[in-house]
């Protein structure tokens, strides 16, 4: 093999791998699978939300969601911790970037980099 086509081949190999780790990190960033939390609260109670979100089948996704909330007494104090789950079933649309929960029609979205899920006006955390 001519030290040209040997150069030639280095390129193409060097141009095959870069475009790889290009369709790598795009998937990549696609991805909306992880754990979010949330703490609100107010003056009758205080709760922490956790958010699962798994992608099914193609913009399908399956939304585990697990609520454990106290209900505050008169002097402030909460009371013994209550549990809640839920699970959502939501649909990603590329054009609007905008997950939408089928059942009550929450609108899920995400900051850039995919640290942040928004759920209607609750703002969630990626751990």
């Amino acid at each position: 093999m001519e030290k040209n086509q040997k150069l030639n081949t280095g390129k193409c190999l060097m141009a095959l791998l870069f475009l790889l780790g290009l369709l790598v990190g795009c998937v990549q960033g696609e991805t909306f699978d992880g754990t979010f939390v949330n703490t609100a609260g107010s003056e009758f109670s205080i709760a922490d939300d956790t958010l699962v979100v798994e992608q099914g089948e193609g913009n399908q996704f399956l939304i585990h969601r697990r609520t454990g909330f106290s209900l505050l007494d008169d002097q402030g104090r909460p009371g013994k911790k209550q549990y809640e789950k839920e699970e959502w079933k939501a649909v990603y649309d590329r054009g609007t970037e905008v997950m939408t929960e089928s059942r009550n029609g929450i609108m899920i979205t995400f900051n850039a980099d995919r640290s942040i899920l928004t759920a209607g006006k609750r703002k969630y955390k990626r751990i």
